[in-house]
């Protein structure tokens, strides 16, 4: 937990918002987050951006699998240029199906508030818009609690100089993303937005969590 308090990642002025490609010809469907593995859990979070926070967790020992998507909204099965505009109420999110006997919610919680700012309403460096916001979505009272006693923390500690405005909200149904978001970043890596914003982030992760790294 203490590592936090010293871990605040540097924002940067560029943008994840990038010309839409071709669709996947299969319509994304109606999901609803769980995991059919026994002793898996998942967490749904949204920071951002989530080419960055894909990346992020990908990296974590006992995350099994991460997933990029939309939620939050009321639009059904939105599409990426859909959720530019900011106006069908979703986040731009990912689930985490992680083993809670590897790593923890709390860890999980800790690495997501140290890899984006939880201060800024609706955006993120360059990214602005509520499908750009801070948002937990919870999967059962437990991790409910669990986000709130953090966040709490957060605030009584002063870690950021400002309330966090991270919201926090029972998680609905899970979109995924078109099949070009998925592992972004391993699959672009020399992409401009991933070697300014996504690198630097990545590099600080190796640095402070060594031993939560896979």
């Amino acid at each position: 937990m203490k590592s936090i308090f010293a871990l605040l990642f540097a924002l940067t002025a560029v943008s994840c918002q990038s010309k839409e490609k071709k669709l996947s010809a299969e319509k994304n469907k109606e999901i609803e987050i769980m995991d059919e593995q026994k002793g898996l859990e998942v967490a749904t979070v949204a920071g951002g951006c989530f080419w960055c926070t894909e990346a992020v967790f990908l990296e974590l020992k006992g995350v099994k699998k991460v997933v990029s998507g939309y939620t939050g909204g009321t639009l059904k099965n939105p599409t990426y240029k859909e959720i530019c505009t900011g106006t069908t109420g979703h986040a731009e999110a990912i689930a985490i199906t992680f083993d809670p006997k590897l790593i923890s919610y709390d860890d999980i919680l800790e690495v997501f508030f140290a890899t984006h700012d939880p201060t800024t309403l609706n955006r993120q460096g360059a990214d602005v818009g509520t499908q750009y916001r801070s948002e937990i979505f919870y999967n059962s009272e437990a991790q409910k609690k669990a986000a709130e006693n953090f966040i709490k923390l957060l605030n009584d500690q002063k870690i950021y100089g400002k309330n966090v405005v991270t919201a926090i909200s029972k998680a609905g149904i899970f979109y995924p993303a078109e099949d070009y978001h998925q592992d972004y970043y391993n699959q672009n890596k020399s992409q401009p937005y991933c070697m300014a914003v996504i690198n630097p982030k990545l590099e600080k992760l190796r640095k402070n969590y060594p031993s939560k790294l896979k």
